[in-house]
């Protein structure tokens, strides 16, 4: 009878279960797409409410203004968004999806929020305050970490 794994070395394979199932869903949105996961999201966000703003959107993917703003030039370049000035104020700007941005949308594997996002949108609050508490701590252990990685998308790290 083996013994039970170290609680420190059962932890680290679960993070390395969930790295490994982000990382397939990321290269399975890819190939299926031809954008990344963030991307995806972020086309996904738009779907649900046309004509967002840029800030909207950061605030509703939990990421920086600018790193919005470069996924979106990203996607622009690519056809699948387009930009709109606002007819009373020039400086609103406004996303909206285009045809083909609706398209790839289609082609996109579930979730489109990507699966993390997706399975932390199914825990309970009270599931979630443990587990912010619980990584807080173990950031806080880690030493010197780069706190603005928290705005960026997982699939841009």
């Amino acid at each position: 009878m083996s013994s039970p794994p170290c609680p420190a070395a059962e932890a680290l394979r679960q993070f390395r279960v969930i790295f490994g199932a982000v990382r397939q869903h990321f290269q399975a949105v890819e190939k299926a797409c031809g954008v990344s996961g963030a991307q995806i999201w972020a086309m996904a966000v738009l779907q649900q409410s046309p004509g967002m703003r840029v800030s909207a959107l950061a605030q509703t993917m939990s990421i920086h203004p600018s790193t919005a703003s470069n996924l979106l030039d990203k996607l622009e370049q690519a056809g699948l968004v387009r930009r709109e000035r606002g007819q009373t104020d020039q400086r609103v700007v406004t996303v909206h999806l285009t045809d083909a941005g609706r398209r790839a949308l289609q082609k996109a594997p579930q979730p489109l929020t990507g699966i993390l996002t997706h399975a932390l949108g199914q825990l309970s609050d009270e599931t979630l305050c443990r587990l912010n508490d619980d990584l807080a701590e173990l950031i806080a252990h880690m030493g010197a970490v780069n706190v603005r990685d928290a705005q960026l998308p997982l699939s841009e790290t």
